[in-house]
C-alpha cells in the first residue's frame, strides 16, 4: 500500500531546489541559519520548539526530522510527553479562539 507521506520522500528534496533554484537556495539558506548552534537558543530548546510547531501544524516529516534530531539533543521522553500536552492544550485553545471570533462575526452578520 502507498502512502502520501514516507521516509523515502525525503529522497526527492533536491527537485523543488534543482527545478527552482533562487528559491530552493534561499530556502535552504534560510533553515541553515535557524539551525545554528551559536544563536540564545540552545539547540535542545530549538528542537523542542520546532517539535511543538510540528505537532501544531501535524507536518510528519517534521515529526520525523525534529524528534530525531530532538533525541540527540537531548530531549527525554517525559519532556517530549509533557511538550505534546502543551502544544495539544495551544491547538485546543486556538480552536476556542476561533470559535469566539465565529460567535462574533455571527453577530455582526
Amino acid at each position: 500500500m502507498n502512502s502520501y507521506q514516507s521516509p523515502l520522500d525525503f529522497s526527492h528534496i533536491p527537485k523543488p531546489i534543482d527545478l527552482a533554484p533562487p528559491e530552493g537556495k534561499a530556502f535552504l539558506a534560510f533553515d541553515h541559519a535557524v539551525k545554528r548552534t551559536d544563536g540564545l537558543l540552545e539547540p535542545k530548546t530549538r528542537e523542542l520548539v520546532a517539535l511543538a510547531v510540528a505537532l501544531t501544524t501535524q507536518c510528519a516529516y517534521c515529526l520525523d526530522v525534529h524528534t530525531r534530531a530532538a533525541k540527540k539533543a537531548g530531549v527525554t521522553p517525559a519532556e517530549l510527553a509533557e511538550l505534546v500536552n502543551v502544544a495539544a492544550a495551544v491547538r485546543a485553545g486556538a480552536s476556542m479562539a476561533h470559535g469566539l471570533l465565529a460567535l462574533k462575526l455571527y453577530g455582526e452578520a
